[in-house]
C-alpha cells in the first residue's frame, strides 16, 4: 500500500524518510489497536517491531496497553 504524502513533509517534521515511514507505521498500528480493530500481535507486525516493544511504546501515544 502506498499513501501519497506532500513533498518535503518528513523534512518539515525534522525526520528522515525512513524515520517518517517508521513513525507512520507505528501510528497506523497504534490507532487500529486503540480502536479494537486489530490485536497487539497484528499491530506489532504492521509497526515492524516485537509485540512487547509495541505494547511498551503505546504510552508514548497516550494509548493504554490493556483495554479493560
Amino acid at each position: 500500500m502506498n499513501i501519497p504524502i506532500p513533498e518535503g513533509l518528513p523534512q518539515s517534521l525534522k525526520m528522515s524518510e525512513a524515520e517518517f515511514a517508521k513513525e507512520a507505521r507505528m501510528l497506523l498500528a497504534t490507532k487500529l489497536y486503540e480502536l479494537g480493530k486489530i490485536t497487539a500481535g497484528v499491530a506489532s507486525q504492521i509497526a515492524g517491531v516485537d509485540r512487547l516493544v509495541f505494547l511498551a511504546s503505546l504510552s508514548k501515544y497516550g494509548v493504554p496497553a490493556i483495554n479493560i
